[in-house]
């Protein structure tokens, strides 16, 4: 998935081609370009944050299996197989759902459309937010008036939960597509 730039101002890609997808599985690696990647392993569970240039990826390993949530256009050649979930982003939407595999996943998720006065300052603070942590590939080549595109994002891992915290910028619609994600696993049982 490769962001191309068509004319000044102009991406291939859009805030409105962007889908939400839900896999009880993982998704091969050959099926992206990735720009970045982090990788963590906690006690409970690892994860792999891809950045795949104004999209992302994240794949949650427990015991009990594995749940991958994509951020990404609509695309033909993404497995049906294992496929829980999906749903293009529209407005604010939230989305909760309990898997086979006893993990709870919860999503918020808001596409914000600034108007032309506060566009520039909000994408100034995520930058200097994200250069101090998380993954954040930004593409200069796409910048218009002084305003890159940019993926950015964060995680915090807690014993028996991950967040993920992704901001995708799009100055060309003066839209930031925002999404909070909680991978939550059953607390352990404490024995007696």
């Amino acid at each position: 998935m490769r962001v191309q730039k068509v004319e000044r101002g102009q991406t291939q890609l859009r805030v409105d081609d962007l889908h939400f997808y839900l896999y009880e599985r993982t998704l091969h690696p050959e099926l992206f370009q990735i720009n970045k990647i982090a990788r963590l392993q906690q006690r409970r569970y690892s994860a792999e944050i891809w950045a795949l240039g104004l999209a992302h990826l994240v794949t949650f390993q427990f015991e009990s299996g594995f749940v991958t949530e994509l951020v990404c256009p609509h695309n033909e050649i993404l497995p049906k197989g294992g496929l829980s979930t999906s749903f293009r982003f529209r407005g604010e939407r939230d989305h909760t759902q309990t898997l086979d595999n006893g993990l709870t996943y919860i999503l918020s998720s808001q596409v914000e459309r600034l108007t032309p006065q506060v566009f520039p300052s909000t994408h100034r603070d995520l930058v200097r937010h994200a250069q101090r942590k998380g993954l954040f590939v930004t593409f200069p080549d796409l910048e218009i008036d002084g305003v890159a595109p940019f993926t950015y994002v964060d995680y915090e891992a807690r014993d028996h939960e991950f967040h993920v915290y992704a901001y995708h910028s799009f100055p060309d619609d003066l839209t930031i597509l925002k999404t909070q994600s909680i991978f939550e696993l059953q607390p352990e049982r404490r024995s007696r």
